[in-house]
């Protein structure tokens, strides 16, 4: 076993030992897919709302939350609950592995690292500006990181529609 297959294993022993920890297998839920869908819009509008009103460091706290959101809704698809961030990307990179989703490696990097030109990924980003005192974001970064988070969610729909239409063959 790899690393991925390694922590996805252990993330769903977490599960299985406490309600609010790793990854738990549950039956599918469509209403939480649509739900963590509608979530994952409703961020990606507080990303512009945060740039507007002079907030960009919560701006990317809501980029990294498009695209957490996009994850939980893919999970929820395929009977899988999280409560760890870190369990969620791992859980899908192990479903690329697997080819259980048809899902470009490259939007596990855009939450892990969003370009190589930037040293942080989404998820680190967000935490320094979340918990950090830091409010200027870079306005390069910043739009970057946007982009990303929108071509994110939008691979996630279509996505989420393979997934349907394989599953109703």
């Amino acid at each position: 076993m790899g690393r991925i297959e390694d922590t996805f294993n252990w993330c769903l022993k977490q599960g299985e030992k406490d309600d609010h920890k790793g990854l738990k297998r549950v039956k599918p839920d469509e209403g939480e897919v649509e739900r963590h869908i509608k979530k994952a819009q409703h961020n990606l509008k507080a990303i512009d709302h945060n740039i507007k009103g002079g907030f960009k460091d919560w701006a990317v706290c809501a980029v990294f939350y498009s695209m957490y959101h996009s994850l939980l809704a893919v999970l929820s698809k395929l009977g899988y609950e999280s409560r760890n961030q870190e369990c969620t990307i791992i859980a899908v990179e192990y479903l690329i592995e697997k080819e259980k989703i048809n899902l470009d490696k490259k939007y596990i990097e855009m939450i892990r690292r969003t370009s190589e030109m930037m040293p942080k990924d989404a998820k680190m980003l967000r935490e320094e500006f979340q918990y950090g005192t830091d409010v200027e974001v870079d306005d390069e970064v910043l739009n970057l990181l946007k982009n990303n988070a929108k071509e994110f969610v939008e691979k996630i729909q279509i996505l989420l529609e393979e997934i349907k239409l394989k599953s109703n063959q």
